[in-house]
């Protein structure tokens, strides 16, 4: 047997074996849970997707071994099933939406606190792709080119996508910041 046909051979009979699953899969479980989470809106149904997920890829394990980024092959196919369950929840007219936001109790948050609550509810009620992108950007600081390859976007778009997220943020905040001043000096 040549060489090429042997080394061919070994890749379609060698699976990936659990330590290898572990260090490789299970390592990003907790970034898969956030882009779950992100996407879906609902702790729980985040949950549910990482473990379908893992269960998926686990059943899969035998061709993990060509995929060159593991990590972002890993995420692209979380959002894949995290659409595809809002897909089938909106069939069923049975979305699942867990609002994050609460109105900070001000003698008990300082204001770094509510600012950051006032930005995470801002992404909340981004689009699905910019909400996606800014958080896998700013909050798992990826890098473009992963992004674009889990989104199947072009690198410029998603930094398009991204400058428009933020724009919107910095409008809202600045926009939150002038009702303050004018109800102070009222």
């Amino acid at each position: 047997m040549s060489d090429v046909r042997y080394s061919t051979f070994l890749r379609h009979y060698k699976c990936m074996e659990s330590t290898q699953f572990n260090t490789q899969i299970l390592n990003h479980s907790d970034k898969l849970f956030r882009l779950a989470k992100s996407i879906l809106r609902n702790a729980d149904a985040a949950q549910d997707a990482v473990q379908e997920l893992i269960m998926k890829l686990w059943e899969k394990r035998s061709i993990l071994d060509e995929v060159e980024n593991i990590q972002a092959f890993t995420m692209r196919s979380m959002r894949n099933l995290c659409l595809d369950t809002i897909r089938k929840n909106r069939d069923e007219d049975e979305l699942p939406v867990e609002f994050e936001y609460v109105e900070p109790n001000p003698y008990q948050q300082t204001e770094q606190k509510d600012l950051a609550s006032k930005i995470r509810s801002m992404i909340d009620n981004l689009p699905e792709l910019q909400r996606t992108i800014i958080r896998m950007r700013d909050v798992e600081e990826m890098d473009i080119s992963e992004i674009a390859y889990i989104t199947l976007l072009t690198e410029n778009a998603v930094s398009v996508n991204l400058s428009r997220a933020r724009q919107k943020i910095r409008d809202q905040i600045l926009n939150e910041q002038k009702k303050v001043e004018e109800t102070v000096w009222k």
